[in-house]
């Protein structure tokens, strides 16, 4: 059974429907485009940014509120972000400093303090690529897929994503498994993408966790375990997504109290363990 990636949350989706299980999104039957976002391509969702926009005025009404309570006394309070010295990071990348390369990748890319442009992002990514930093592999990965400052090209964004992935960068790895769910730029490959989502989400990230389960709930790649996917489904509602927890209460409407018991037990000797790549 062959599937697509939700635009807006990251699920898969079957074939067989139309519209998003996760988030009720209507995803077309066409391959997805997926958008890169600085980090991993479709790795935001709806909660998460809420959740930044609140955080971010909670910090704007404490900075506020310190700001007028020590007026008095010291003036002008000091700059809370320090802002980026192109000139130097410029430098450093330069001198083929890899980190310095990646960060002004990103200046580019985001257009801090320079005009935006993707094609200088790619450059400085590459540079820092080629030089096996895996954040910039996955970045550059991401605007290949995208076809941005580069040609679109999938196969190229396998290749530097699955670079980093080896590397152990979560993105990359997260990336590399949907690639291979969709078959971009990879053959489509269940057991592939089983192993990189698992790799991803034996480091904790939520999305990978959700989608692991999600697997484990349909038998998909992987033969069937409500044990299993109950506990990816509970390490991802712990990190907010909700359509995990959704998924969740269904599947415990079908389990008996010693598989839930389990599940939650897994569950937890997974959160205590120290993460590994």
């Amino acid at each position: 059974m062959s599937s697509r990636i939700c635009d807006k949350c990251g699920s898969e989706v079957s074939d067989r429907t139309p519209v998003c299980p996760s988030c009720g999104t209507l995803v077309l039957p066409a391959d997805p485009t997926l958008l890169p976002n600085g980090r991993s391509v479709a790795r935001k969702n709806a909660l998460r940014v809420t959740s930044i926009v609140v955080a971010c005025l909670l910090v704007g009404v404490l900075v506020a509120i310190c700001w007028v309570t020590t007026r008095g006394a010291r003036g002008l309070a000091p700059q809370i972000a320090e802002t980026i010295n192109i000139e130097e990071v410029r430098a450093r990348a330069e001198r083929r400093e890899a980190e310095a390369q990646k960060e002004l990748g990103d200046v580019y890319a985001r257009g801090k303090g320079v005009k935006q442009s993707y094609v200088e992002a790619a450059k400085w990514y590459r540079k820092a690529a080629e030089q096996g930093h895996a954040g910039a592999q996955t970045a550059l990965g991401e605007l290949c897929e995208a076809g941005q400052g580069v040609p679109h090209d999938d196969t190229e964004a396998a290749k530097w994503y699955r670079q980093a992935a080896e590397q152990g960068h979560v993105a990359g790895q997260y990336n590399l498994a949907v690639l291979y769910v969709v078959g971009k730029g990879v053959p489509p490959d269940d057991t592939e993408a089983l192993k990189w989502y698992r790799k991803a989400a034996d480091q904790g990230d939520g999305l990978a966790q959700y989608n692991l389960g999600m697997r484990y709930y349909e038998g998909r790649g992987v033969t069937a375990d409500p044990v299993e996917a109950y506990k990816w489904l509970s390490l991802a509602a712990a990190q907010g997504l909700t359509d995990a927890s959704k998924v969740r209460a269904g599947l415990q409407q079908r389990m008996t109290r010693e598989q839930i018991n389990e599940g939650r037990r897994r569950a937890g000797a997974f959160a205590a363990a120290p993460r590994r790549q």
